[in-house]
C-alpha cells in the first residue's frame, strides 16, 4: 500500500513511499491536518544515499507493527535534507540542543505547531516503538506539560540561531592567527592527515584556509598538514582507485575503510582544492585526482544537459542479491586472481591485498601505502611500467565491476552543488588547460541562468525530471554567485560578473537582516519556520554567511561599491569570539579575514593578448588576487581607463589603486613579489 509520498519526486521520499507509514510530505496540507487533528507530528529527516537511513527504513518504517503505533499517534512527515535544508537545519539545532550531537536519519517529534520536544537520529526497532508510545501516551494525557517544554526549546532554537555575539570591532594580528594554527594542530592526526580520531570527514573547506594560510605566512605545520593530508585521502580505501572519486567519509582513522556515498559536494569542493595544491606544491599525484575525479562526474553523476545529480548511494547489491553497504566497491581476493599479466603479486601489494587492506566478511578495499615514486623504486619499475600495468589492472576490475548492479543514484539536481561543480571545472580548465572542462561549466551556468532563474529573476533549487521546484535558499544563491564570479575570472566574459551582482542585490533585498548584520537562510518575505535560522558555520560545506561575505568583498572591488566591503567587514568582525573558539568551524570566514589582513591585490589585464597572460598567471602560486581580463573595452569600474587598443597591459592593484602598467609577464611578476 502507498503513501501520499508517491506523488512526490525526491529519490529519498520515493524511497518511502511503499512503507505501511502513512507518510506525508512537508507542506501545508500536512500541517493543517496535525492542526486538526490535535495530534503531534513526526518530522523525519534523510537523504537517499544515506546508510543509516536505510537500516532504520527496514527495521522500523517497513514493519507494520511500528507503523501501526506511529499512524495511530502521529501525522508522520517525510523530509529530504536536500531538498529542505531549511527543515533540516532548523531541527537539527534542535536535536543538537537536546541531545549535545545530530546526524541522520534525524526524527524529532513535534507540537502540532511544529515546535518540536523530542528527538534524537537512529533507534532500534523496540526503542523506536517504546519511545513513540510513550510520548503519544504524554500527549494526550499531559499535553500541557509537553507545550511548555517545546516553547522553552524553541526560544532555545530562537537563541542560537539569531543572537550575533558582540564585536570589538577590531580584526584578527597575525599573532592571533599564529595562535589559532597553534591551537587547531593539537587536533590534527600527524600520521595520516586530517583531523585525529575516527570517523573521519575530509573537510575541504578547512583544507582550503590551511593551504592559503601556508601561501601568505609559510607556515610549515599548515603546509605540511594540507600536503600530508590531501596525499593520504588520495591513497586511502576512501577513493575509487578504479573509477575516480571520494567517498563522504571514513569510518576509521587512516582513511582506509569508507562510508560508501558519493555526494557532488563532496568531489566537487575537492577538485577544486587538488587544483590549488598543484599550482602550489606540482604534485602530479593531484593533477591525476583531479582527473580522475571529473571523469567520475561525468561518467556517473552527469545529466545529458550537462547538469550534475547529487549522489550514489552507499548500498548495493551483493553477489546474492543482498542489498549491502559498499559491496559495488570492494573485492574478494579470488576475483582478483585473473590479473592481467600475472601480476597478481605486484597488483596484491600496490593496493594491499593483505591484512592491512582487509575489512570484513572476505572483503577488501583497495588502500595504498606508498606513492608511485615510492612503489616504482620498491619494486624496479619504471614509471611508464607501472602506468602501462595500471591502466591494464583498471580496464580489468573496470569490466568485473560493469557486472555488478551499481548503487542508486540521487538524480535531482542542486543549484549550490552544481555551482560548486562550476567553480571547479572553472578553476580547474585554465590550470590544466582543458576547454572541455570549461565547456561544461559555461553550460551548466547557463542552465541556471535559464532553466533554474524564474522570470522575476530569483531561482530555484531543485530540478528533476523536466521540473525546476523549491525555492532557493541562501546556500543556492551564495555559492552560484561565487561561481559566477569564477567564471567571470577565468572567460572574462562580463556577463557573468553582472550576474553576479545583480543576484547579490537581490540577496541584499530578500535576505539581508539588517537587525543582526546576517543574511537569513531563507528570504525574509517567505512564511518563516518556528524559528528563522542564520547559518553561521562550516559543515562539509562552507556557511553560506561566510560565503555570502567573500562574494561582497570581491564585488566590491569589481564595482567600487563600498556598502558591500562594509557588510562584508562588519559580518567578519562579528563572528570573532566564535572563530576563535571554534577555528575548525568557521574556516572560511578565517579565509575572508586573510583578505583584510594580508596585501589583496587585483591583476587586471587588458588588450589582445589578455587571456594567454592570465593564463599563464594563474599557473603561478598566487593567493589573496582578484582577477580581470579582456580583450574588449568594458564597462566595470574596475577595468575603466586601463584599456588600450594597440597593447597588452598588465595593472597590478591595491584596493583599486592601481601600480603604472607593465607589457610582459616577468614585469608582473616582479611587481607582485613586492610587498
Amino acid at each position: 500500500m502507498s503513501n501520499k509520498l508517491k506523488y512526490e519526486s525526491s529519490p529519498y521520499l520515493l524511497q518511502h513511499s511503499e512503507n505501511p507509514v502513512n507518510w506525508y510530505a512537508w507542506n501545508e496540507e500536512s500541517l493543517e491536518l496535525a492542526r486538526r487533528e490535535d495530534k503531534p507530528i513526526i518530522v523525519s529527516v534523510g537523504y537517499a544515499s544515506c546508510h543509516w537511513c536505510h537500516v532504520m527504513e527496514k527495521e522500523s518504517f517497513e514493519d507494520v507493527e511500528v507503523a501501526e503505533v506511529m499512524n495511530k499517534y502521529f501525522i508522520c512527515i517525510k523530509v529530504d535534507r536536500e531538498e529542505r535544508p531549511d527543515i533540516d537545519h532548523l531541527y537539527m539545532t534542535a536535536v543538537q540542543i537536546m541531545t549535545g550531537s545530530g546526524g541522520w536519519p534525524m526524527n524529532v517529534i513535534c507540537l502540532p505547531d511544529g515546535k518540536p520536544f523530542w528527538g534524537g537520529t537512529y533507534f532500534k526497532k523496540e526503542q523506536w516503538i517504546s519511545v513513540l508510545q510513550q510520548l503519544g501516551e504524554l500527549y494526550e494525557e499531559d499535553k500541557p506539560r509537553i507545550e511548555d517544554y517545546a516553547d522553552k526549546l524553541a526560544s532555545g532554537i530562537l537563541s542560537v540561531n539569531l543572537t550575533i555575539p558582540e564585536s570589538d570591532g577590531t580584526v584578527f594580528s597575525k599573532d592571533e592567527l599564529n595562535s589559532i594554527i597553534t591551537k587547531w594542530s593539537q587536533k590534527l592526526d600527524n600520521s595520516f592527515g586530517g583531523r585525529s580520531g575516527a570517523p573521519k570527514f575530509m573537510m575541504p573547506v578547512n583544507l582550503e584556509y590551511l593551504l592559503k594560510y601556508y601561501m601568505l605566512t609559510g607556515n610549515t605545520i599548515a603546509g605540511d598538514h594540507v600536503q600530508l593530508t590531501l596525499k593520504k585521502m588520495a591513497l586511502g580505501g576512501l577513493y575509487d582507485h578504479i573509477g575516480g572519486g571520494f567517498s563522504r567519509y571514513s569510518v576509521d582513522d587512516r582513511w582506509h575503510v569508507p562510508h560508501f556515498e558519493k555526494m557532488l559536494y563532496d568531489n566537487a569542493q575537492l577538485i577544486d582544492l587538488y587544483t590549488k595544491a598543484w599550482v602550489t606544491f606540482n604534485d602530479p599525484h593531484y593533477k591525476k585526482v583531479v582527473e580522475e575525479c571529473i571523469a567520475f562526474l561525468q561518467n556517473e553523476l552527469q545529466h545529458s544537459n550537462g547538469m550534475f545529480f547529487s549522489s550514489l548511494d552507499a548500498d548495493s547489491p551483493d553477489s546474492k542479491g543482498k542489498v549491502t553497504e559498499g559491496a559495488y566497491y570492494v573485492w574478494k581476493e579470488k576475483e582478483l586472481k585473473d590479473l592481467p599479466e600475472n601480476d597478481q603479486q605486484l597488483f596484491h601489494r600496490y593496493f594491499n591485498i593483505n591484512d592491512k587492506g582487509y575489512w570484513e566478511s572476505g572483503n577488501y578495499v583497495l588502500f595504498r601505502d606508498l606513492d608511485d615514486h615510492a612503489f616504482t623504486s620498491e619494486n624496479k619499475l619504471t614509471p611508464e611500467e607501472l602506468h602501462r600495468k595500471l591502466l591494464s589492472w583498471k580496464t580489468y576490475l573496470l569490466k568485473l565491476r560493469s557486472e555488478r548492479k551499481p548503487p542508486s543514484l540521487d538524480d535531482k539536481i542542486l543549484t549550490s552543488w552544481n555551482a560548486l561543480a562550476i567553480k571547479a571545472l572553472a578553476n580547474a580548465s585554465v590550470t590544466f588547460d582543458r576547454q572541455d572542462w570549461l565547456d561544461i561549466a559555461i553550460r551548466n551556468a547557463e542552465f541556471v541562468n535559464t532553466v533554474l532563474t524564474k522570470p522575476e529573476g530569483t531561482l530555484f533549487r531543485v530540478w528533476k525530471d523536466g521540473k525546476a521546484y523549491v525555492d532557493a535558499f541562501l546556500e543556492d544563491y551564495a555559492l552560484i554567485i561565487e561561481a559566477f564570479i569564477t567564471l567571470y575570472e577565468v572567460t572574462g566574459n562580463d556577463h557573468w560578473i553582472m550576474e553576479a551582482k545583480r543576484l547579490c542585490n537581490l540577496v541584499l533585498d530578500d535576505f539581508y537582516y539588517e537587525r543582526t548584520g546576517f543574511f537569513l537562510f531563507s528570504p525574509i518575505k517567505d512564511e518563516q519556520l518556528i524559528a528563522p535560522t542564520i547559518e553561521k558555520s562550516d559543515n562539509v560545506i562552507p556557511a553560506s554567511n561566510s560565503v555570502m561575505a567573500i562574494n561582497l568583498f570581491k564585488l566590491a572591488r569589481y564595482f567600487s561599491n563600498q556598502a558591500y566591503d562594509d557588510i562584508a567587514l562588519r559580518m567578519y568582525k562579528a563572528m570573532r569570539s566564535e572563530i576563535m573558539e571554534y577555528p575548525d568551524s568557521h574556516a572560511n570566514w578565517l579565509n575572508l579575514g586573510m583578505n583584510f589582513l594580508f596585501p589583496f591585490r587585483e591583476i587586471v589585464i587588458t588588450g589582445e593578448s589578455s587571456a594567454g597572460i592570465f593564463t599563464l598567471l594563474r599557473k603561478t602560486p598566487l593567493t589573496n588576487i582578484l582577477w580581470a581580463h579582456t580583450k574588449d573595452p568594458v564597462n566595470i569600474p574596475l577595468l575603466k581607463g586601463r584599456y588600450s587598443k594597440d597593447e597588452t597591459l598588465i595593472y597590478i592593484c591595491r584596493d583599486q589603486h592601481c601600480e603604472l602598467p607593465v607589457k610582459t609577464l616577468g614585469e608582473a611578476l616582479k611587481l607582485l613579489d613586492t610587498p
